[in-house]
């Protein structure tokens, strides 16, 4: 046995030497190229404001014709849309809200969120990258008989929103757009293609019009009352948090004369659920308190 005063002169004396080689080892981690660290930029976003992230499709126009989309509207491509910004949500929780129409989604982060300590670099890009991933790993689930011929491309922006009415100024600016072009597709390609006219003829036709204008053309010449159609295509796609009942069908370990025994299990989550519906007007956010909720 050593004398107790031995053994403390000698954990004293590791402890001396440990700290000695910790301060060591930090000071030749760095090095003389450390200084280029200096040239980045910081980018935190401002405390207390909305974080949003937009992502438009990167000439999309080219990938619809390409990939033989639909026009006006490809159910397809909009699901798909949807189900890459769902996928993007249960990713980065700190999303609150999301809107999409046509090839853009809009995401809200919570004012308090701290997440990569509010970097818009990370934001952004986390978001795009996501999103495109989800996109190509998704892409056969809705178009199975169409391959994908080339990847999609993605760019995005972070801009911030200082108060709650901003930010919903902001998603009704988006979802006012989503009318504006929606109805402006359905009359042109109404045109080109139950009328006969080039595309070139049918934008001359339209040159000018305002909605009501767009309105009677489709009714008096087509038939078809523009209120009449698709939610998902007039209105675009809200993404919030609510709770959905899952039932799945699991096997179960029993004894070898039950092998082969199923079970259904029924759980509760908060799912990003889509919407189409109206978030212009005041009863959406009345119904949905919760999203403006610094606390939620």
């Amino acid at each position: 046995m050593w004398p107790a005063h031995t053994l403390r002169i000698g954990l004293a004396t590791t402890c001396i030497t440990l700290s000695r080689c910790l301060q060591l080892g930090a000071a030749m981690a760095k090095s003389k190229f450390e200084y280029v660290r200096d040239f980045e930029a910081d980018d935190t976003c401002l405390p207390h404001c909305w974080v949003v992230v937009r992502l438009d499709g990167r000439n999309f126009h080219r990938f619809a014709e390409k990939h033989n989309f639909a026009k006006p509207n490809d159910s397809r491509a909009l699901h798909l849309m949807t189900k890459c910004a769902q996928t993007v949500m249960d990713e980065l929780e700190d999303i609150v809200i999301a809107y999409g129409q046509s090839d853009e989604y809009s995401f809200v982060f919570k004012r308090k969120s701290n997440w990569f300590k509010r970097r818009a670099s990370k934001f952004m890009t986390h978001v795009a990258s996501q999103f495109a991933s989800s996109y190509v790993f998704y892409w056969r689930d809705y178009f199975e008989d169409q391959p994908l011929l080339y990847p999609p491309g993605f760019d995005g922006r972070v801009v911030l929103y200082p108060s709650n009415q901003a930010l919903k100024d902001y998603l009704s600016w988006r979802q006012a757009d989503c009318h504006i072009n929606n109805l402006y597709n359905t009359v042109f390609w109404a045109l080109v293609q139950q009328s006969g006219l080039t595309p070139a003829q049918a934008q001359e036709r339209l040159q000018g019009t305002l909605a009501a204008d767009k309105n009677e053309i489709l009714f008096s010449e087509f038939n078809v009352n523009y209120n009449n159609e698709p939610l998902m295509n007039r209105k675009g796609t809200v993404l919030i948090w609510q709770k959905v009942v899952e039932v799945k069908t699991k096997e179960i370990k029993l004894p070898v004369e039950m092998e082969g025994k199923t079970m259904t299990v029924t759980r509760t989550r908060t799912r990003p659920v889509p919407l189409h519906c109206d978030i212009i007007g005041d009863a959406f956010w009345k119904e949905h308190p919760e999203i403006l909720d610094e606390d939620s």
